[in-house]
């Protein structure tokens, strides 16, 4: 039997936030999640809203306990190089500010989603991502990180046609590892691999990459695959 967890969410209003809360809500686990007053309704049912801003740990800090658990997806959405700033003053700032939170809560487990890297492409966004996981280890907290490249689902199908491509580079002894390394996986994947994160805290720092969150870890409902 899985304990209940009682998690604390940033980013439950987005593309991957929305579906993983609404999965442990029905796994049973307590999720209160932060939310820009006047957003909370596009929370999922049995979410309970937390108003506060995610660049100020402050605004919402206090109300992270008895969370035992933090999952930060916050995060500028389609990420492009022409967003190269927001990646700094979005998603690094908020990252530390999270950490923050955590640890002024004393949290157990962080969970975090970084990105694959180092990678040839988007290196404004993973150097952002690559200094958040460093704030993760400086502060001290037990936590697993993601590391997905690109996530296929809804609105983000795109790179289907690179399968074939990708298939190759696995296969060539010279590209095996990045192309492994920088591999697609699914939303079902990701939120699978979040959702067992959270039922199977870390101790210490955990990384998982890209052909673990695709070997999947548990069942989660068909809805999401």
């Amino acid at each position: 039997m899985i304990p209940s967890r009682r998690v604390f969410l940033t980013g439950g209003t987005g593309y991957l936030g929305s579906r993983l809360a609404a999965e442990l809500v029905r796994r049973s686990h307590q999720v209160h999640a932060l939310a820009r007053p006047g957003s909370e309704s596009r929370l999922p049912s049995g979410v309970t809203p937390v108003l506060g801003t995610a660049l100020d740990y402050q605004s919402y800090a206090t109300q992270v306990p008895p969370a035992d658990t933090f999952v930060h997806l916050i995060g500028v959405p389609h990420a492009s190089p022409a967003k190269a700033g927001q990646f700094r003053t979005v998603d690094l700032a908020s990252a530390r500010e999270a950490v923050q939170a955590a640890v002024t809560a004393k949290v157990s487990h962080f969970v975090y989603v970084s990105v694959a890297h180092p990678a040839p492409v988007m290196t404004a966004y993973w150097n952002a991502r690559a200094e958040a996981e460093s704030a993760i280890r400086a502060a001290n907290l037990s936590a697993t990180i993601l590391r997905p490249w690109y996530v296929l689902g809804p609105g983000h199908r795109w790179p289907i046609v690179l399968v074939p491509f990708y298939w190759i580079a696995e296969h060539l002894p010279t590209t095996r590892d990045s192309a492994r390394r920088l591999g697609l996986v699914t939303l079902g994947q990701m939120i699978d691999t979040l959702v067992w994160a959270v039922e199977h805290p870390a101790q210490g720092i955990r990384i998982v990459e890209v052909p673990e969150i695709r070997a999947g870890r548990m069942d989660v409902s068909p809805a999401l695959l």
